[in-house]
């Protein structure tokens, strides 16, 4: 079964209606680039949604051995750049994400099912200068949807931790803090 939908007027792609099995050849030991995005049948993500979504990563966190470098979340979809330590996966981590998040969503709704698109998008970051762009796109999201005028006005995200507030301040402020990690200062670098 194929199931066609328009990108553009006059325009139409066709997609195959069983997913596909995407191989992720790098898993672990890499940073991740990842955006998740919520149902469209879902009623979008508010403030109590998004101190769920905080709990769970702090939950994943605790359970599996993931640096969490920068992260937005947004009514519709959530970014994050996160590097899971070998033996765990970029697959398991969300996974864990997802779920936890999900159940505690719809336990606090009174819904039931699927909350997130069951695939998730992944980039394996290459070099210090895609980094530094993907933090950037990260933190610029709220601005570009139109939510606020300046990053550091978004509460959901890491931005104020990247512009010098301290751990606790930000634990205080969402329940959610970032892993400081050094890259190098050559943009080049590959990471």
């Amino acid at each position: 079964m194929v199931r066609v939908f328009s990108m553009a007027v006059g325009s139409t792609v066709g997609y195959s209606a069983v997913m596909s099995k995407l191989r992720r050849p790098f898993l672990s030991n890499r940073y991740f680039f990842v955006t998740v995005r919520l149902l469209q049948r879902r009623t979008q993500l508010t403030e109590p949604d998004f101190v769920l979504l905080a709990r769970a990563f702090n939950r994943a966190r605790s359970l599996h051995p993931v640096y969490l470098t920068a992260w937005v979340f947004l009514p519709d979809h959530w970014h994050v750049i996160c590097a899971p330590t070998y033996p765990v996966t970029i697959s398991l981590v969300m996974k864990s994400v997802k779920q936890s998040s999900m159940s505690a969503i719809n336990r606090c709704r009174g819904a039931e099912g699927e909350l997130w698109q069951a695939r998730f998008f992944d980039r394996a970051l290459r070099t210090v200068k895609e980094y530094n762009e993907k933090v950037e796109y990260i933190h610029m999201n709220p601005v570009r949807a139109g939510l606020v005028s300046r990053p550091q006005d978004w509460r959901w995200s890491s931005f104020n931790e990247y512009a010098g507030t301290t751990s606790d301040e930000q634990k205080q402020r969402c329940g959610l803090v970032i892993d400081r990690v050094r890259m190098p200062s050559d943009p080049r670098t590959r990471i």
